[in-house]
Formats: structure tokens, sequence, C-alpha cells
């Protein structure tokens, strides 16, 4: 059986005896994999540090058909994952591994999935100069860093089938408030409109300042970089995605209540 081409993502690794490591991997070409990595963590390793947690890599897969785990022969770096001293851009990394692996299903190829997760990955990493005073201008402060996932979320949403409606009403497509506090139905996918909303239960009331911000965020590649919101409506949005998450995941995400910014936001309400 010949090896196959691939780029990754490493999502996860863990040690497999003294030298080896199993690792899953989200591929471009084949979507998640599992994997043993035979002597992957041997001082002299030609895998070198194309296996490190958050890399991406271009690798040689040999794939199992029987349901065991498929065997990675050779792994090339491409990008390393190195975020300096920014907290922010490190969890933003490793929610972003959180998500590809809870939302996706194994051997289930989505290239646009990798993509976004690759860019996102990558201008993560841009963060590590943010302490060298040569390169200030390219510093991501951890607001911006913060937007940049709940783009990068949403646009996971989208790509696996879960985009959430923040324009018109998820149950009936008809308009909803312009203005004041939006229904949003976290079992339902996106915002509510008054009558569609009696009786609905996991419904939060959004502030019309968090859903421009989330419609701006879903609608445009790059308003992550000049967004700058207040914090009530920065500490708001993560809130809403955090809750959402939550119900779709059916469990609290791991990293993701880690990315609240510290000052109290304004809640959304129970509408």
């Amino acid at each position: 059986m010949a090896a196959e081409k691939a780029r990754a993502i490493v999502i996860r690794t863990f040690p497999f005896g003294d030298t080896s490591a199993v690792v899953t991997l989200f591929t471009r070409e084949f979507g998640k994999l599992r994997a043993l990595a035979k002597g992957a963590w041997r001082p002299k390793s030609g895998f070198d540090a194309a296996l490190d947690l958050l890399s991406i890599c271009q690798v040689l897969v040999l794939r199992k058909s029987s349901g065991a785990l498929d065997l990675v022969t050779e792994a090339c770096l491409e990008h390393r994952f190195r975020v300096g001293r920014s907290q922010a851009a490190f969890l933003g990394g490793m929610h972003v591994a959180e998500l590809l692996d809870t939302l996706t299903a194994d051997g289930d190829p989505q290239p646009e999935l990798f993509d976004v997760a690759c860019s996102t990955l990558r201008i993560l990493s841009a963060s590590r100069v943010a302490h060298d005073p040569a390169h200030s201008a390219n510093e991501l402060s951890d607001g911006v860093v913060r937007a940049l996932l709940t783009h990068t979320e949403l646009s996971l949403l989208r790509l696996v089938g879960h985009a959430q409606s923040l324009v018109r009403c998820a149950e009936c497509r008809g308009p909803v408030a312009a203005s004041g506090r939006v229904a949003f139905g976290m079992l339902d996918g996106g915002v509510l409109c008054e009558g569609c909303r009696r009786g609905k239960h996991s419904v939060v009331a959004v502030s019309a300042d968090c859903m421009a911000a989330l419609r701006l965020l879903a609608a445009t590649s790059d308003a992550w970089k000049s967004l700058g919101l207040p914090p009530a409506v920065d500490g708001e949005v993560r809130a809403v995605m955090n809750t959402m998450l939550s119900h779709l995941l059916g469990r609290r995400p791991r990293v993701a209540p880690l990315l609240q910014p510290r000052s109290r936001p304004t809640s959304s309400r129970p509408a």
C-alpha cells in the first residue's frame, strides 16, 4: 500500500510508548485522521517539529481500512505555531483545534474548513512579535484576537452546516427588530421575530450592538482587523458565541470560556 501525501494541521497529540506518538490530524485531502507516528519524539527524529501541536505540515500517511490507526511515515514542517507571550493567541489556537476535533467526523474531507483554520492559525502566529519594538505595528491585541476567533467560529459553523441566521428570523425568515434587544434562539439557529419567539426555550436577548458586530464578522472577511468593539460589546459577543457552542456541542467548550475578556460585560439576558 502506497503512502498518500496530505497537508495537515496537528490538532491533538499524546505519547505512545517511550518515543512514539498518536496524533490527530485535520488534513485538507482526507479530513480528520488518527495516526501513529513511530519514533516521533526521538532526539534525532526525522519528524523534527512537524508534529508539534498546531503545526501545519506536509505528511505521508499509510491509510488503514480496518479502523486501526493510520501510520504517519514522514512529516515536513510548513508552519510552526508560535505566539510568544500572547495568552489570547495561544488560547485561540487551542480553541480552533478543539472546534476542528468536535465539529468534524473522521475521514470527511472539507478543504474550505482546512483553509479557514490554516489562515487563522497563521494570523495568530503573527502575535509572536507583539513584544518586539521593531514590529509593534504587527501586534495583535486581545480584542483583535477575539474578533478574529468570532469570525473563524462563524465561518466554521457555516461550513459544517450550522450557519446562524443573523439577519432574518431563523423560523419564518421574516424581518426582526432593527433596534433594541433581539431574541436569539440557541436551539433554533439564530435570531427570532416576536411571533416565533413565543414558547421557545434557550432564548436570550442580545443587544443591537452585539448583533451588528456578529453580522459584520460573519459577512466580512477582514472586519476583525479594525472592529474595535467597546469592552461591554466585546464581552457580550463572546458570551453569545460560548453559549451557542455549548448548545451545539452538547457540553461547555473547554477553551472558549477562557477567552472571555476580563472586564465584566453587559450579559445577554433571557428573552
